[in-house]
């Protein structure tokens, strides 16, 4: 039945895609997980600004309908990690819902305050500024930051301080959206193509699910081992990237030279690719 459905949808269109899902996997794999490690790089950045005990970052995910807590820092921010709430729930929740940055000095008693999430984590705060992360059209997270260690209480400007980490986390986002929604975007593809009611919604996703899945396999020329290497590479110092960068440049050269003597006629005669 899926096949029938394939054949449907046309061979062409369906190959085309495949070759969409697989592009975007390259990109992935060279890349990394690029959004989370700038994430990161914002509460570390965030939690020695403000000398804090933590700092983290809850993203809002489509699909549960929850608030999950990405990235940490801190001496107290790892017991967050992987926790979701609903995008109701407490503090985080409250600035998700509303768009409005918030900073409380005595957290234990606001009404709003998540106890039993905190008792999660083994941490309660005393203290805590958060702030939405907002692209152009909408709040798609939290960014949270927990007692600092000068002073009892959040300031206006610390408010001010901590929008413009959340602003750089909202922009790195945004600037991965493509990349991390791409199975998503080729599903609405397929389905456009498709027309009403076919392909089922199960089976665009194995088309897709189907195309990443081989990426790598039974390949002869190793350009998907090339990719993960170039992933782990891009970690190297600038020494080691600069002799990366050269061995490349010389294989590229070499790669042109030999396109070039395989496209010259043969002397004395015309291009046998010319004859019939």
């Amino acid at each position: 039945m899926a096949a029938d459905r394939r054949r449907r949808l046309g061979r062409d269109a369906v190959s085309l895609l495949e070759a969409i899902a697989l592009r975007a996997e390259v990109g992935r794999r060279v890349q990394g997980d690029s959004a989370n490690a700038v994430l990161r790089s914002i509460v570390e950045a965030t939690v020695t600004l403000f000398d804090a005990e933590a700092a983290s970052i809850a993203l809002y995910d489509a699909a549960s309908d929850r608030l999950v807590f990405e990235v940490a820092a801190g001496e107290q921010g790892q017991g967050v990690l992987g926790i979701s709430i609903a995008p109701d729930q407490g503090i985080a929740g409250y600035v998700f819902r509303t768009g409005q940055a918030l900073a409380l000095s005595d957290v234990a008693q606001d009404a709003r305050f998540g106890r039993a999430v905190a008792e999660q984590t083994a941490y309660l705060p005393r203290s805590i500024v958060a702030v939405p992360l907002v692209t152009d059209d909408r709040t798609i997270g939290v960014l949270e930051v927990l007692d600092k260690r000068s002073a009892a209480a959040f300031s206006l400007r610390d408010i001010e301080l901590a929008s413009v980490f959340a602003r750089q986390a909202a922009t790195a986002i945004t600037a991965t959206r493509v990349e991390r929604d791409v199975a998503s975007l080729l599903d609405s593809a397929l389905r456009a193509l498709a027309g009403p009611g076919d392909p089922e919604p199960a089976t665009v996703s194995e088309i897709v699910a189907a195309a990443i899945e081989d990426v790598g396999r039974d390949d002869a020329s190793r350009l998907w081992a090339l990719a993960d290497v170039i992933a782990r590479v891009r970690a190297a110092d600038p020494g080691q990237l600069e002799l990366v960068i050269d061995i490349l440049g010389a294989l590229d050269r070499q790669t042109g030279r030999d396109r070039s003597r395989r496209r010259r006629p043969r002397s004395g005669g015309a291009d046998p690719r010319e004859t019939r």
